[in-house]
């Protein structure tokens, strides 16, 4: 069944095959399969939508384009079989030429193999009253034999179309990340989004990594893989040296981010706030990537961490929404909420962080102070007591100061 081909050709997909020497078919036989020609085609098409249930349940173009398909490959068998020995990629080109290639989205490789076999077992049952019968076996052969030639270039096609979807897609998933990062119009960016096929716009979390120095391909679908299982849709998108991935609607909790951090690159990888719908991705996202610039100032920091988590390196590394923020978030909130627990948290932080030396500078009891203390964690969710939290805290009253100062 398996016979090979010419070897003048190369084959569709790339592997030279061996001249298989055929007798040629009577010219009676030849006559009487072009005569049998709309038989075969008639019987193809009604035995197709008997025996194939999904054939039945396509739109009416669909049908058409594959009945023509179905026809093409029977009358193209003919003129093939009249030189069996010829190159069979005009064959390919003459059967698959007139299918769209929308046919790949909409029907699946193993469907149009089922269609191709449906057509084959057609023709085979044909044979009897179309050659004589010391030619039948040699019509079989050469039924089977084209067969296998049409089932390899309609795999061909099928993997020529996934390329260029590949292709298509990475090329769209690259505008979209382009156009979050630059803050196009919520209108454009949803537009953009739902070109890629993402059915949820909320909730949306950006995460920015080192790209691996391994081949980005394997990077990405990776990283497509574990984040279907966690969230609605995904984008992956890779800047150079920088990857970015974008999850929303996802169904974990941040600690649970770290499940994605094997696959990126070595070194810091950040997390933005969650942006809540679609015009907010790009606050989101310019934190993920400021965070990311300023991320080795923090020789601890974890990985991965929250850009929120690195308010005072983005500072220093020039990020005005960092600076906004721990004005607004910490500094101002301490403001409103009098008590002296701005002063309290003054004192503490000059005074090496003693609990009796603030007291004694406040004229106040130590408790006093630890209860001021735990007010200002419970005001701005930054702990004084700790160090990390601390350093936050300081960095928040520094630009505060300087910003009531003008």
């Amino acid at each position: 069944m398996l016979e090979t081909m010419s070897p003048q050709v190369e084959p569709a997909s790339g592997v030279r095959s061996r001249a298989v020497r055929v007798p040629k078919p009577t010219a009676e036989t030849i006559r009487r399969l072009k005569s049998h020609l709309g038989v075969l085609s008639t019987t193809a098409l009604k035995y197709l939508d008997q025996s194939l249930p999904w054939y039945r349940s396509l739109e009416p173009a669909e049908r058409a384009a594959l009945g023509l398909v179905a026809q093409k490959g029977i009358s193209t068998f003919v003129t093939w079989y009249e030189e069996p020995e010829s190159t069979p990629a005009w064959v390919m080109n003459d059967v698959f030429g007139a299918a769209p290639s929308e046919l790949t989205r909409s029907i699946s490789l193993q469907k149009a193999l089922a269609l191709l076999r449906t057509i084959v077992e057609v023709v085979e049952s044909q044979v009897p009253d179309i050659a004589a019968e010391n030619e039948q076996a040699q019509l079989r052969e050469a039924v089977l034999r084209y067969s296998r030639e049409v089932a390899f270039a309609a795999a061909d096609v099928y993997a020529r179309a996934a390329e260029t979807r590949g292709a298509w897609d990475s090329r769209l998933e690259a505008h979209v990340v382009d156009a979050v990062l630059h803050g196009e119009s919520q209108d454009s960016l949803s537009s953009r989004i739902a070109a890629i096929g993402w059915k949820s716009q909320k909730n949306i979390r950006i995460m920015v990594g080192a790209t691996p120095s391994s081949s980005s391909v394997t990077f990405v679908a990776a990283l497509r893989r574990v984040a279907q299982r966690y969230a609605s849709d995904s984008l992956v998108g890779v800047l150079g040296d920088r990857a970015i991935l974008m999850l929303s609607d996802t169904k974990f909790e941040e600690a649970d981010l770290t499940r994605f951090a094997r696959f990126f690159g070595p070194g810091p990888i950040v997390y933005s706030p969650l942006a809540a719908t679609v015009s907010q991705m790009h606050t989101a996202a310019s934190a993920a990537v400021a965070g990311y610039g300023a991320a080795r100032a923090w020789e601890q920091a974890p990985v991965p961490v929250d850009a929120d988590d690195l308010w005072p390196e983005r500072v220093f590394n020039g990020d005005p929404l960092a600076r906004t923020a721990l004005i607004e978030r910490v500094y101002q909130p301490l403001v409103h909420a009098g008590n002296g627990l701005l002063q309290t948290l003054s004192s503490y932080l000059a005074l090496g962080h003693s609990l009796e030396g603030t007291a004694r500078e406040l004229f106040v009891h130590a408790n006093t102070v630890r209860y001021r203390l735990k007010r200002v964690s419970e005001v701005t969710g930054w702990d004084p007591l700790v160090a990390r939290d601390a350093f936050v805290l300081h960095s928040a009253l520094v630009l505060g100061r300087l910003n009531e100062a003008g």
